[in-house]
């Protein structure tokens, strides 16, 4: 009974642990969901986070589990799973993206959590621990989330320009910024129901390795699902305004047509993804919408060195993210 009750503790904190990590995620990711919506002034700082941060949780009633039973079962195998690599994977998804908010870089915090996983796995066992099917086709949508976006946001944008050709500018403005609250809402709903999950999926993960879940489970316990929801929209609700200022002014100013037609893009993006159960990242996905809508103006209008230094921390995050989970897997071995 006194070990059940040690490991009880281990595992209350590393859920603690993981809600920090989701917190985290809604506050780094807060600028996915309104950068486009402030920098237009569709939307005050204030409200625009307290409206992301109401469609982040809506979303529990939207989407089903998928995106959880791939990070829960489809990343590594439960078999190998233990707190040391669950410790190790959230301390390097945590660290990556602290360092990425303080300079202002709008990286995955979902591929922070994958890489995480990926190295804490392989510092224990190598890579005959991992699941290769789940891992590729994570990282096969590093580069198809973004380019989707791009085509989508662009594609909507010359859709639009074609209908309301002949409306003078200040009507389409005035459209636009009503209609932009529906494309925001729509963005946070994919944002809250792709992101919420991956945290699900690594309790889920850490219940089965201690024995408090089974893996022939078909849903995670419904305390760690709301638990998520909420942890992810009360980070959105602080926001991280470092971000929003990158993602919505630096790369290409936006006038409330055009956020519309990237918010759209990305969100039709994240909803495809999301009921295919892939772990995407909102950050890649409403970036490739917001550089498409930019050149689709023209190619100038986008500032592609702000743009290139956001692909290199794409770049960077899994490996970088997976190094530090692999000490963070040694240090929990060795001191616990």
């Amino acid at each position: 009974m006194a070990s059940v009750q040690v490991a009880l503790w281990v595992v209350v904190l590393l859920v603690t642990l993981a809600l920090v990590f989701d917190f985290m995620n809604g506050f780094h990711d807060a600028a996915n969901s309104i950068a486009t919506v402030v920098s237009t002034g569709v939307l005050k700082p204030g409200q625009a986070v307290v409206f992301a941060a109401f469609f982040n949780f809506v979303a529990i009633f939207v989407f089903h589990l998928s995106v959880a039973a791939t990070v829960g079962k489809g990343i590594a195998e439960p078999g190998v799973v233990d707190v040391h690599v669950v410790f190790g994977a959230l301390i390097g998804a945590i660290s990556w993206n602290l360092i990425t908010w303080y300079y202002g870089i709008p990286s995955s915090s979902s591929h922070a959590l994958i890489g995480g996983i990926v190295g804490a796995v392989m510092a224990k066992t190598g890579t005959s621990g991992l699941v290769g099917s789940g891992i590729a086709k994570t990282v096969a949508f590093i580069f198809v989330s973004p380019v989707l976006g791009y085509v989508l946001g662009s594609l909507m944008l010359v859709i639009v320009a074609w209908i309301f050709r002949r409306a003078t500018p200040s009507r389409v403005d005035r459209w636009f910024r009503r209609l932009q609250l529906v494309s925001a809402g729509a963005y946070s709903l994919g944002h809250g129901g792709n992101d919420a999950q991956k945290t699900i999926g690594i309790i889920w993960l850490l219940l089965i390795a201690t024995g408090y879940a089974s893996a022939n489970d078909a849903a995670p316990p419904t305390w760690t699902i709301i638990s998520c929801y909420v942890a992810i929209a009360a980070g959105t609700m602080f926001g991280g305004w470092r971000i929003v200022k990158t993602m919505g002014q630096k790369i290409t100013k936006l006038k409330p047509v055009g956020g519309f037609c990237a918010e759209t893009g990305g969100a039709l993006t994240l909803f495809m993804a999301t009921v295919m159960g892939i772990p995407v990242s909102t950050t890649h996905t409403i970036t490739g919408a917001i550089v498409g809508v930019g050149s689709t103006r023209r190619a100038s209008a986008v500032r592609w060195g702000v743009a290139g230094n956001i692909v290199w921390a794409w770049i960077f995050t899994i490996p970088a993210s997976a190094f530090v989970a692999a000490i963070g897997y040694w240090v929990s071995f060795r001191v616990f």
